[in-house]
């Protein structure tokens, strides 16, 4: 079932629900409710026969809101107003929900039949009894925990797992989660949780043990308050309150007749003491109430069945599953900062899981590469092939080897061995690390990949201590480091010759509309004063890089800018069928000798086409050229190209206008993200070989092919920037702003990238922007900062728990210097023979990394549909494995998930609503070609904001406070109208202002009196000297300082044409194109675990 197929127009809790008597309730938005048909997602376990199809005219919730409350609050029985723990005014992770949940029908004593005990329990999701009696989400979502403990086997001798008898944490419990249960409004359940850390009992020890009979809905329960009791219940047990990550004793099995103090509330509506507890609802489905199933009994003895004859007591409305109690994203990024953010991250233990990378932290270097080079998706991984089938997590690490460090943090050492080159095994060839063991008194040392023992060179040589380490571990980097370079002797370069400096080439459109649009004059005028910031080594003086220049339209023009000469000489190569360099002394030239001349080219260029009439384009032939040029100087380098249209000019490489959006959602809409013809790769192929790395810049009216212009670029490691419909006033800045971190950014050219890995193990799979010629070298004509390679590896022999696993990155490259250096970073993972340690050291961030990657690539050679479907599948898989294997028993109706993977299936469904996998009416299939590229070569940190965004409240803390305000999730829910907003993503950045925010707030940011009078789609804020004007312009470029590209701000109004864009990134409501809300994803999940399991 494809859950975010396209959905009839009424969200799905949107919908008319039964009335209880009394409940007075608003209707959802102010509009009557009205009937509707159910959702595309339906009754969990399909259509079944016995249903009431048309459900009672009722009611749905009213919008969240932070400021007053609606005129109709859902009241009480007693008319009180029904709130939270939170005031109205206060925020738990964004504003309190307006409406709170109800009960459900109230018609079952509980203890007419047994129920099957409940174990306090990692994460959970508590339906009980027998199958679906009706049809809405239910109480077991309600009852979500969320565990890191898990159930082992039968304990080993030296596993170290605590007493048979201790509980599981339930370290994911949720403060103000739906109460569902069968308590009134304003009370909550009891919830059974364990003590952290410690383990569930052995399978063979009964349940019962370590888990009571809960009486009422296994939701999480709100802060100690006591109150009202239900007539004919009363239980004792330790009130229960924790936040996300805390956990306490569990409640002890309870005799009947206990007492148990719950949270104040309204008193609840009398029923007969015979019928004290209500009926909890099976598997969370959608859709207005139904009956009860045909062949199946009423729940328990006596029990009302819905849909038939009306009983006294009347059902109530089914309840919405509360977006409180499911994991927050917002939640565990706060608590990762909190407890982790302090301390800085020592490498120097094995198989460590670091900070998320949403938190800002120090890395001390003692063994392993810090994570900001090399992130796993697991740092603890299975012993056995079989063992990985089953859990179905990939093993999988993104790597960024050029990445850039804070300033706090030293860059890696270089070491020079002379003309003997960096010490290697001779076998598996892996470099000098310090996991190498040096045996027979250092003479000699064993490989940690291949086992190896090698021959101790003389000059290195060095005694070992009585712990049989070299005494000079820690004065060399390569013994004692995770990350450091060697530089490379002549036998590691091309040819057997020490390269050259390498060079930058510019290549600018001067067709008609890159003249009409001002690109052209802008672009001349920044390069004069850029020129003097290219990318130099250390303390250079100027940079080695030479430039030359070109300019094309139908036909290429070379430019001679030689210091001797007094004016540059152009050179016209109409023949694009053959391309060749005109010129080889003055193309490249160093910026100092021949400033005067490169500046008199600048200003002429502009001039020189400004009465243009030729609106043709070629794009092959001119990358054929720099290259050629490359090819004749025998150096490396990069082409910047900045380009305006679909190139239909008569050349090689002639592309033609295949944009088809009736191609979506068919099984040939993957030609739409292929490349038209293969003359581009065959192109790549060449710039590889020579070092030549393509950045594109593109500037289109309208549809340009970006699927098959991105060829070349993806290829060779470049990048794409995409600025369409470019105008001079709007888009100058962010244009600028990327050329200038494009043209200054340090890269590494030339390079080639192998991942070696210790026996066991070996890398199978790669993702990025680069091109393999082997199944092992990764190429790169060119390697910054920015980019990282994902590497996939699979099982080939059993590993071992003693030994570990090692990986190995070795990055050859040419710097900007022209030195050859050889880039090393080691990482020590960890082995395992329990599924439970495996899901304690993943890390969800990775994962999603990675299987978007493995989405992005799967769309060009899969129907879009059936990617989607591999994506659910897959994480069906990865949470069934950890419910069957590591959680204790418990009900099927539960939904359990890992500590460390609770944000999977919102981070999940993210990715299901992107662009490139469900695109939205207005996404163009350029957009999407271009989105999918770039997610190709990100790292982890820009994967996280750029799937969830960031939604920051900007009044809310004081105005004096100049710290980033906390975020709150990303849902309209979340958004009040009296406040102000900022999101971003990595590539978009909106300020959203509410109809009702302060005229003062309004004058302060914007300059002008009312809120009507601010421009919607305003790109600027006015600079005012005021605390919250410069308090917000900080913010802004603070977030853009964090980023790789230059992100445009958009101010977007409420109620304005221009927040339906605005709606698109808030990720956990339903979108536009059809896509679940996180709510009914997580019901699909759990629909498609039980399947599974079943």
């Amino acid at each position: 079932m494809n859950v975010n197929q396209s959905a009839p127009p009424v969200p799905p809790f949107g919908q008319p629900q039964p009335v209880y008597p009394g409940y007075h309730q608003s209707s959802y938005g102010g509009q009557p409710a009205s009937t509707a048909a159910p959702t595309p997602y339906g009754a969990y376990n399909g259509p079944v026969p016995g249903y009431q199809q048309t459900p009672p005219p009722g009611v749905s919730r009213a919008p969240a809101s932070s400021g007053a409350p609606p005129t109709s609050t859902a009241q009480g029985p007693c008319g009180q107003t029904a709130y939270g723990q939170f005031g109205q005014g206060d925020v738990q992770n964004g504003p309190s929900s307006g409406v709170q949940m109800q009960r459900l029908p109230g018609s079952q004593p509980f203890a007419s039949a047994p129920l099957a005990p409940v174990v306090s329990q990692p994460a959970v999701l508590q339906p009980y009894g027998p199958p679906p009696t009706s049809a809405q989400v239910t109480a077991q979502l309600a009852g979500m925990q969320i565990s890191g403990a898990v159930a082992p086997a039968p304990p080993t001798s030296g596993l170290g797992y605590g007493p048979p008898t201790s509980l599981a944490s339930a370290s994911g419990s949720f403060p103000n989660s739906g109460l569902y249960g069968s308590y009134p409004q304003g009370q909550a359940p009891p919830l059974g949780q364990g003590h952290p850390g410690a383990q569930l009992p052995p399978r063979s020890v009964p349940p019962q043990a370590s888990s009571f009979t809960p009486s009422v809905s296994g939701g999480p329960r709100m802060p100690s308050m006591t109150g009202p009791l239900l007539p004919g219940q009363s239980f004792g047990g330790p009130p229960v309150s924790q936040p996300n990550h805390v956990s306490s004793p569990p409640p002890q099995a309870l005799p009947p007749g206990t007492q148990m103090t719950g949270p104040p509330g309204p008193p609840p509506p009398m029923h007969s003491a015979q019928q004290p507890g209500y009926q909890l609802q099976q598997n969370g489905s959608f859709g207005p109430a139904r009956g009860p199933q045909s062949n199946y009994g009423s729940p328990y003895p006596g029990a009302a069945t819905f849909g038939s004859q009306p009983g006294p007591p009347q059902p109530l409305p089914p309840k919405r599953l509360d977006p409180d109690a499911i994991p927050s994203p917002i939640q565990v990024i706060e608590d990762d900062r909190n407890n982790r953010g302090s301390e800085p991250f020592v490498t120097g233990l094995r198989g460590q899981v670091p900070p998320l990378v949403t938190t800002n932290f120090l890395v001390k270097d003692q063994g392993n590469a810090s994570p900001r080079y090399i992130r796993c998706t697991s740092y603890n991984i299975p012993c056995t092939s079989d063992m990985a089938k089953q859990a179905q997590v990939p093993l999988a690490a993104v790597i960024k080897p050029l990445a850039r460090l804070p300033p706090e943090e030293a860059s890696p050492y270089v070491v020079d061995h002379g003309e003997s080159g960096p010490l290697r095994c001779n076998r598996c060839k892996a470099y000098m690390c310090p996991f190498m063991q040096f045996v027979e008194g250092g003479r000699r040392f064993q490989c940690c990949f291949c086992s190896c023992i090698n021959d101790v060179p003389p000059q290195y040589f060095q005694h070992l201590d009585h712990t049989g380490k070299r005494v000079d571990a820690y004065d060399r980097p390569e013994l004692s480091l995770g990350s450091y370079e060697f530089l490379a002797t002549v036998d590691y370069c091309k040819n057997n010759k020490f390269p050259v400096p390498p060079a930058f080439i510019f290549m600018i459109d001067v067709s008609y509309n890159a003249v009409r649009s001002g690109l052209v004059r802008l672009l001349c005028e920044e390069l004069k004063s850029l020129l003097d910031f290219l990318p130099r080594e250390g303390g250079a003086e100027e940079s080695a890089i030479r430039v030359g220049f070109v300019t094309y339209n139908k036909v290429l023009h070379f430019y001679n800018v030689k210091s001797s000469l007094a004016q540059p000489q152009m050179m016209v190569v109409s023949d694009v069928g053959d391309m060749f360099v005109p010129l080889l002394d003055g193309f490249l030239v160093n910026v100092n000798e021949s400033r005067a001349v490169i500046t008199s080219l600048l200003d002429q260029i502009p001039e020189m086409f400004a009465d243009t009439r030729e609106t043709e384009t070629v794009f092959a032939p001119v990358i054929q050229a720099g290259m050629e040029a490359l090819k004749a100087a025998e150096c490396a380098g990069k082409l910047f190209l900045f380009h305006t249209s679909l190139p239909i000019a008569e050349a090689p490489g002639k592309l033609k206008n295949r944009d088809d959006r009736k191609l979506i959602n068919t099984d040939k809409e993957k030609t739409l993200f292929q490349p038209q013809s293969g003359a581009y790769q065959t192109l790549a192929k060449e710039c590889v070989a020579q070092g030549c790395c393509v950045d594109l810049f593109l500037f289109p009216n309208q549809y340009v092919d970006v699927a098959t212009l991105s060829v070349v670029p993806q290829l060779t490691g470049g990048s794409v920037y995409k600025y369409a419909c470019f105008q001079v006033e709007n888009d100058q800045e962010r244009f600028l702003s990327d050329l200038r971190r494009d043209v200054q950014k340090v890269v590494g050219f030339d390079a080639v990238m192998r991942v070696r890995t210790s026996t066991g193990i070996r890398a199978v799979d790669f993702f990025g922007a680069f091109y393999m010629s082997n199944t092992t070298d990764v190429e790169l004509a060119g390697l910054d900062g920015d980019k990282t390679v994902t590497v996939e590896f699979k099982h080939d022999d059993r590993l071992n728990e003693e030994n570990g696993a090692l990986l190995q990155c070795a990055l050859l490259y040419t710097s900007c210097a022209g030195q050859r250096r050889l880039r090393i970073h080691n990482l020590a993972l960890n082995c395992c023979t329990q599924l439970a340690d495996l899901y304690r050291n993943c890390e969800t961030d990775t994962l999603i990394n990675y299987m978007a990657k493995f989405a992005y690539r799967g769309v060009l050679s899969s129907p879009v549909k059936t990617v989607r479907d591999t994506l659910i599948t897959q994480c069906a898989q990865i949470l069934a494995c950890y419910r069957k294997n590591c959680a204790s028993p418990s009900s099927a109706g539960q939904l359990i998930l890992p500590e460390c993977m609770k944000l999977l299936p919102v981070y999940l469904n993210c990715v299901l609503k992107s662009e490139v996998l469900q695109p939205g009416a207005e996404v163009t299939t350029d957009d999407r070609a271009y989105v999918r590229q770039l997610v190709t070569s990100m790292d982890v940190a820009e994967t996280n904001v750029f799937f969830y965004p960031r939604l920051l409240p900007l009044t809310k803390s004081p105005i004096e406070n100049t710290t980033e305000p906390p975020a709150v999730r990303a849902s309209e829910e979340r958004l009040s109208n009296g406040d102000i907003y900022l999101l971003e993503n990595g590539l978009n950045l909106f300020l959203w202002v509410g109809a009702s925010v302060q005229q003062g707030v309004v004058q302060s940011l914007f300059g002008v009196s009312s809120f009507s009078q601010i421009t919607s789609g305003l790109s600027v804020l006015p600079v005012l000297d005021n605390l919250l004007s410069k308090k917000v312009r900080g913010l802004i470029d603070s977030l853009r300082a964090q980023r790789s590209r230059y992100m445009k701000l958009i101010v977007v109004k409420q109620e304005d044409k221009l927040e339906m864009l605005f709606k698109h990134f808030l990720v956990e409501d339903k979108s536009l194109s059809g896509g679940a809300s996180y709510v009914d994803f997580l019901c699909h999940m759990h629909k498609e675990i039980r399947q599974l399991l079943s």
